[in-house]
């Protein structure tokens, strides 16, 4: 016997756990994807020796590949509201990261800075979720 497609949109998994579940474990893919990236960037920083602006564009490109992983977690293909989520995702690995940059460096970046990271986060996994929601 066959399903219809509505059924099968009812018993996907992804489709029927809750959202805010679904948030957490993006933002814990998002994590796990950094981490994993910065091991992987500090041993080849012993070997390349990279510029200080070559380490600002890697920190960029990382903090965009992380929000996009999460996001595919959180909304995956063709679910509805990606867009939201995905902002989400973004805006609250954002703003953990902020906060963890704040307290762990000592250092205080001006507002603008930390305000331009926040938009960077809601803007790019806006624009991930919004892709994946129309897959």
């Amino acid at each position: 016997m066959t399903r219809t497609a509505s059924a099968h949109k009812a018993h996907h998994p992804r489709r029927t756990s809750r959202p805010w579940l679904r948030i957490l474990k993006g933002l814990g893919a998002s994590i796990l994807v950094t981490v994993a990236g910065v091991a992987i960037f500090a041993l080849l920083m012993q070997w390349l020796r990279p510029t200080e602006g070559v380490v600002r564009i890697v920190n960029q490109v990382l903090k965009l590949v992380s929000i996009g992983a999460g996001v595919y977690v959180a909304v995956g293909k063709g679910c509805e509201g990606g867009l939201l989520k995905g902002a989400l995702v973004g805006l609250l690995y954002m703003a953990i990261g902020v906060g963890m940059y704040a307290l762990l460096s000592g250092q205080s970046a001006p507002v603008s800075a930390y305000l331009a990271d926040l938009g960077m986060g809601v803007a790019g996994g806006g624009i991930v979720g919004m892709i994946l929601s129309n897959l």
